[in-house]
C-alpha cells in the first residue's frame, strides 16, 4: 500500500471504531442543519504536528467541512495559539473532533521530542532516527511527525531494507552466513535493497569489514569510547560504509555519542514513549 491508501485505512478504522452505528450524543442533541465553527487550541509549548493529517480527516467524514489554517506542520507553538478553525457542519464537526485531536496531539508529541533531540546534535554530523516502535496502525503517521521535528526515517517496515540484527545472525549461524544469504536473495529475487547489520562488539564489527558487502553498520550498545573507537577502525578501512548507534540512548547521552563521528544515531523513544502535546477543539 502507499501511504496515502495507509493513512486513509486508518482514517476509516478510527471512525468505525469510534462511530460504531452512530454519536448518538450528538445525533440527539444538534440539528442537521446546524452550521458552527471550531478552532485547534494550542494549550502547550512543541511542535506542531498533523495538520495536513486533520484535513484529510474532516474532508474524508463531510467534504463540505472547510479548514482554515493559521499555523502549519513544523511550526513552533504556545499555549493560546489557534492552529486553525474548521467551518461547517455541526455534527461533522463534533464526530471528527476526538479523531483530528488523537493524531495531532500524538503527532505533535513525536514532532516535540525529536525536535529536542535535534538541538542536541547542533554542530555535529550525526543525524537522529526513529525505529519501528510505533503504535500499531499509526506508524506512517508517526514516521511523518519524526520528519516534522527535523529527525529522518530508518526503514518504514521489514519491507525496504534488510536489517541483519543479532536474533538473525544467530539462527543463519553467524555473520558471514548471514551476509551471504542476504546478498544471494537480492540477487535471486532482482531487489535492490540497502543491507544493514547490527554488531555487539569490536569483533563483530572487525568480522563485518572483513567480509563486506554491507551498506550500515549498527552498534549495539557500545559506550561512546567504544563508538569513537568504532569509527576509527571503520574509517580506515572502509569510509563509505555508514555507522549508526543503538540502545538506550537518551537525552543526556546523545551528545557524546554524536561526537564520536557517527552518521546516524537511533531513539526509539521518539515514537514508544512519547507524551501527546496537549491541545483541545473548541467551539466558537
Amino acid at each position: 500500500m502507499t501511504e496515502k491508501e495507509l493513512i486513509h485505512n486508518l482514517i476509516r478504522l478510527a471512525f468505525a471504531e469510534d462511530i460504531g452505528d452512530g454519536d448518538h450524543t450528538t445525533l440527539c442533541s444538534i440539528p442537521a442543519t446546524e452550521e458552527g465553527q471550531s478552532k485547534l487550541l494550542i494549550k502547550e509549548e512543541g511542535i506542531l504536528a498533523g495538520v495536513d493529517v486533520a484535513k484529510e480527516v474532516f474532508h474524508d467524514f463531510d467534504p463540505q467541512l472547510r479548514v482554515e489554517v493559521f499555523l502549519g506542520d513544523g511550526s513552533y507553538v504556545k499555549p493560546g495559539d489557534i492552529a486553525f478553525i474548521v467551518s461547517g457542519k455541526v455534527r461533522s464537526i463534533l464526530q471528527t473532533e476526538r479523531l483530528v485531536l488523537n493524531i495531532m496531539q500524538r503527532m505533535s508529541g513525536v514532532a516535540t521530542i525529536t525536535h529536542r533531540y535535534m538541538e542536541l546534535l547542533k554542530g555535529t554530523s550525526a543525524k537522529v532516527l526513529d525505529t519501528r516502535k510505533t503504535t500499531p496502525g499509526m506508524r506512517i503517521l508517526e514516521k511523518q511527525a519524526v520528519k516534522i521535528g527535523g529527525g529522518e526515517n530508518h526503514r518504514i517496515g521489514l519491507f525496504d531494507m534488510i536489517l541483519l540484527k543479532d536474533n538473525h545472525v544467530d539462527f543463519a549461524g553467524g555473520i558471514e552466513n548471514a551476509i551471504h544469504g542476504a546478498q544471494q536473495y537480492l540477487k535471486e529475487k532482482n531487489k535492490n535493497l540497502r543491507i544493514e547489520i547490527e554488531v555487539r562488539n569490536s569483533r563483530e564489527l572487525e568480522e563485518v569489514l572483513r567480509i563486506g558487502g554491507v551498506d550500515r553498520i549498527m552498534l549495539d550498545n557500545f559506550t561512546p569510547a567504544q563508538t569513537l573507537e568504532a569509527v576509527r577502525t571503520v574509517k580506515a578501512v572502509n569510509s563509505r560504509v555508514e555507522l549508526e548507534s543503538s540502545g538506550g540512548i537518551t537525552f543526556d547521552t546523545i551528545r557524546e555519542y554524536a561526537e564520536t563521528g557517527v552518521d546516524y544515531i537511533s531513539v526509539g523513544a521518539l515514537t514508544h514513549s512519547v507524551k501527546s502535546l496537549d491541545m483541545s477543539l473548541k467551539a466558537i
